[in-house]
């Protein structure tokens, strides 16, 4: 049977990305979104969908302490307020965006996240989401199903956020630094596939999804650089100075170290469809 989604939050990438994705692979899927900038999406008849979606909030790369207030307002009280919407008008999915983001302060080894590891974010964004996650956890029972999707950095065909600042980056510079680190990434395909087999399977809680591989910074650098036919020196001799400035926010996010453990991303299900460097191809259409 034909399952009804709705996206609230109208022209977001994750979004606009899945709709695509679902059209061009023939999902059997019943697609539309709703703009939640304002109290329009109230008057949307929610009733009619299976699945709500719900992507909006302010995104981590313009969050401000300054702006606290806001990030709560949208990416907790809003998210909470649309799950209690869906529930009460028969909606069977909610779907919610979370982020890996939710465990930048966590105690961690070598960045290494397990499914022991306590969420905890000092910063509003990360603290927000955290905050919608258990606004929304305590309304899931058998016929309205709650999904956590917590994914690392998302890339792929004109996204936004690092990754096109990674790319910029090994377009522009003759140097970088030969430094080890590890990461999880997500191309947007992997994602997508992964919110499909959610949707059709009615599954509920949480997820924590990333591309089979782990990844360094330096990979990302190279594999852009190759693609573009750049030559690109790479040295050890900044790593002193990267390794004592790695705890600030700047040289954390380019530097540091944040993945999950691997077992937490393997499911029964099959989402990790594109390796990375075919992955790295289609995001720059090469």
């Amino acid at each position: 049977m034909t399952k009804k989604v709705l996206i609230t939050g109208k022209d977001s990438y994750i979004g606009t990305s899945f709709i695509k994705y679902c059209k061009e692979n023939n999902y059997d899927l019943i697609i539309d979104e709703v703009d939640t900038r304002n109290d329009k999406w109230k008057q949307a008849d929610f009733s009619q969908y299976d699945v709500v979606f719900h992507v909006a909030g302010i995104a981590h790369a313009n969050a401000k302490k300054s702006q606290s207030d806001l990030y709560y307002k949208v990416n907790t009280d809003l998210t909470i307020e649309i799950a209690n919407h869906a529930k009460k008008n028969g909606v069977k999915q909610f779907i919610f965006m979370s982020s890996i983001i939710i465990y930048s302060s966590s105690k961690l080894i070598n960045g290494e996240i397990t499914k022991d590891t306590i969420p905890y974010s000092k910063d509003p964004y990360g603290d927000s989401k955290i905050k919608a996650e258990n606004g929304i956890i305590p309304l899931s029972d058998e016929n309205f199903k709650v999904v956590i999707l917590r994914p690392p950095m998302i890339y792929g065909p004109n996204s936004k956020g690092n990754f096109p600042k990674l790319v910029r980056l090994a377009k522009l510079t003759p140097i970088f630094p030969k430094f080890e680190n590890k990461r999880s990434i997500l191309f947007i395909d992997n994602l997508n596939e992964l919110i499909n087999i959610i949707i059709q399977k009615n599954c509920e809680g949480t997820f924590f999804p990333q591309n089979s591989e782990y990844i360094k910074t330096i990979d990302i650098v190279d594999s852009i650089s190759k693609i573009y036919g750049r030559k690109i020196f790479y040295t050890s001799f900044f790593n002193p100075i990267i390794e004592n400035l790695k705890n600030f926010s700047l040289f954390s996010k380019i530097f540091g170290s944040l993945y999950y453990s691997k077992v937490m991303s393997q499911y029964k299900i099959n989402y990790q469809i594109i390796c990375y460097e075919e992955s790295i191809k289609r995001t720059e259409k090469k």
